[in-house]
Order: C-alpha cells, then sequence, then structure tokens
C-alpha cells in the first residue's frame, strides 16, 4: 500500500511539473519564431556595443540612455565594467552618444543602472531617475542634469523595504515616482521558482519622501511602466503576461485598473508620444532564447504601437491623421534607436529585428 501511495505522489507530482513547465514555456513564447525584416534607417551607435537598457527623452530632444545592466540570469558582454549614462541629441542628422560625467562622492564602481525617467521641475530642472542595482540589490537614484558642461550630479539614494526588485520607475514629481517590482524575491534562485511556478507576487509602489505604499498588484512580472501626456494614466507593462494595463491614477496616487491591452509578445520598455499618447512597447518575440547565448540564433525583438484615442483611451486601428502620421514616423525613428540599444543588451552582437504597426 506504502508503494503504491508513494507512486502515486510521485506520479502526480511530475504531473504538476510537467504542467508548470508547460505554462512557464508558454509565458516566455518558448516555440515563437520571427522572420527577419529589413531597416534601411538603423543603424549601429557607437560607444554602446554592449548595450543599453532604457532611454527616456526630454521635450527638446535629449536622450538619456542607460547601459551597463547586469541582471541575473542574462549574459553580460562587459562584467567588469561599471554602468554608465549616455547623452544623445536627437535634434542632429547623425546623432552620437557621449557619456554623461557624474559627481564626485557617487559610486561609479557600483553602477548597474537600469529602468530610467526623467522629470522637468517648474524651474526646468531637470531630474533623472534612475534604477540601480549595485551588489543585486535595489536602489533608485536621484540625480540633477546640468546641460552646461553634459554632467549629472548626484543628490541621493533610495532605499526601502517595498523596493526589492525594481525594473523601472516613472516619475512623478522631483522627488516621487512609481515603480514596478518584476519580481516578489531578490534571490536568483528564488526568483527563478517565482516565474516557474506562475506565482503572481510582482507590484507596483508609489515612492515619496511622506508615504511610500504598494498600489498595484497581482503581476507575473511587473516591468515598463509610463505614464500619459495628460498625467492621468498610469501604463504597466507585464512581460510574461504579454501585456499592457492601464491604470487611472487617483488624487491620493493609489490606481485602479481600467483595461488590459492583451499582445501575443513579451512587452517590456514603455515609451509614451507625448503629442498623440500613443504607447510604443519593446517587446521580446521569444523570451526564451536570452537565457541563451547562440550567436547563431539570436533572440528577436520587435515594437508594438498601441495607438491612442484624444482621451488616451488605448485603443488599436485608428484611422490617423497627416499631422499625426508625421508624429509617428518622427516616434517611429527615436523608437528604432531605442530598441536596438535595449535588445542589443541581452545579445552583444547586431540581431535580427521586426516592427509590427
Amino acid at each position: 500500500m506504502g508503494k503504491v501511495l508513494a507512486a502515486a505522489l510521485v506520479g502526480i507530482a511530475a504531473a504538476l511539473a510537467a504542467e508548470r513547465l508547460l505554462a512557464f514555456r508558454n509565458r516566455l513564447n518558448a516555440t515563437r519564431e520571427v522572420d527577419p525584416v529589413a531597416l534601411p534607417n538603423c543603424h549601429l551607435i557607437k560607444g554602446i556595443e554592449t548595450g543599453s537598457e532604457d532611454i527616456d527623452i526630454l521635450p527638446n530632444g535629449l536622450a538619456f540612455i542607460s547601459s551597463g545592466l547586469k541582471y541575473p540570469g542574462l549574459k553580460s558582454f562587459a562584467p567588469d565594467k561599471p554602468g554608465e549614462i549616455f547623452l544623445m541629441d536627437l535634434n542632429e542628422k547623425k546623432p552620437k552618444a557621449s557619456e554623461l560625467r557624474i559627481s564626485r562622492g557617487f559610486d561609479l564602481g557600483s553602477f548597474n543602472p537600469h529602468g530610467i525617467s526623467t522629470y522637468i521641475d517648474k524651474d526646468d530642472t531637470v531630474y533623472l531617475f534612475v534604477v540601480n542595482h549595485p551588489h543585486q540589490k535595489s536602489t533608485v537614484e536621484l540625480f540633477k542634469f546640468m546641460e552646461d558642461d553634459n554632467s549629472l550630479v548626484h543628490l541621493k539614494t533610495i532605499r526601502h523595504d517595498l523596493l526589492t526588485s525594481v525594473n523601472d520607475v516613472v516619475a512623478v514629481g522631483p522627488d516621487s515616482f512609481y515603480a514596478t517590482n518584476d519580481h516578489y524575491f531578490s534571490d536568483f534562485i528564488l526568483m527563478f521558482l517565482e516565474m516557474y511556478l506562475g506565482l503572481t507576487w510582482s507590484n507596483v509602489v508609489y515612492y515619496s519622501p511622506k508615504e511610500v505604499k504598494e498600489v498595484a498588484a497581482g503581476f507575473y512580472s511587473a516591468n515598463g511602466i509610463n505614464i500619459s501626456p495628460d498625467k492621468k494614466y498610469i501604463y504597466i507593462a507585464d512581460i510574461l503576461d504579454h501585456n499592457v494595463h492601464v491604470m487611472e491614477k487617483h488624487a491620493d496616487w493609489n490606481l485602479t485598473h481600467v483595461k488590459t491591452l492583451q499582445l501575443d509578445t513579451l512587452a517590456d520598455n514603455l515609451s509614451v508620444d507625448p503629442d498623440t499618447g500613443d504607447i510604443w512597447t519593446g517587446c521580446h518575440p521569444n523570451g526564451m532564447k536570452l537565457f541563451y547565448d547562440d550567436p547563431d540564433n539570436p533572440p528577436a525583438s520587435e515594437t508594438v504601437n498601441e495607438i491612442q484615442s484624444e482621451a488616451w483611451e488605448p485603443h488599436f486601428g485608428q484611422q490617423l491623421g497627416s499631422e499625426q502620421r508625421r508624429r509617428k514616423e518622427r516616434t517611429r525613428a527615436v523608437l528604432t534607436i531605442y530598441y536596438f540599444f535595449w535588445n542589443d543588451q541581452r545579445t552583444g552582437r547586431k540581431v535580427r529585428t521586426r516592427y509590427k504597426f
């Protein structure tokens, strides 16, 4: 009887493990393939060959780029080199990336930048928020941008018990922001088990000097985050659930769910066109390939454009007027640069890229 019971338990455990493995592969889109598409207007920006994770663009066309991320489970092609923040002027015909000097006193040796966000104050001061993972911990670094000499002045390091595994931030004030925690655990093995078991313990946190609180939860892995041009909605990408959540922002900074945009790809970073409200999503067609270093079969990439209405309500298939089309083309050019950097961080080489509009 004992042997029968043991065999039954082993069978049940094996069935559960197989079911979890299948679900895990589905969340990673492990079998999806895309065909390469030629992009004649896409070119490599020299100086960031090992890749970049995020970009944020000011209204005047200056773009901040985070580079040098070391992320658990993904190969780093510059493991001994500290992270950097680059600046590009997208108004130039051939924009070049230049490293921003960071003020003394900041620990550059452990700088490991992830998601970034900018905030322009009433006096036109530009603040840069940078997710940092020194020694595989999570902090948010606050800098002030000095345009006169292209430098960053470090103002403070933000730590909190609720900021456990920060992926991205969107600034909503000179010292306040929303942040995504892409995992509940920070230990790599526990992070993997969290993904494998399909636990929806990822969340979004609101931070200010006066209040820190969880404002949204129940995600497989909350990743990119951004805000609508009218500041009424927060957009959250759940990379393992293949969707983007639209959340209404309230006066008390709480968020309530409005709708979910379902995709057939792993949505990562989000950019929002300030003129049209269009959401641009950098995506992985096949997340499983990110964990392998196969030069003959590198990860592909794609961008998805989720078109907005005048009220910033997301929907697909809206007809654009001539001015909107021109704005869309300008945004497309920016996102070409953006997504090539972002994907190259995980491959270290030129990759196949597919665009979907």
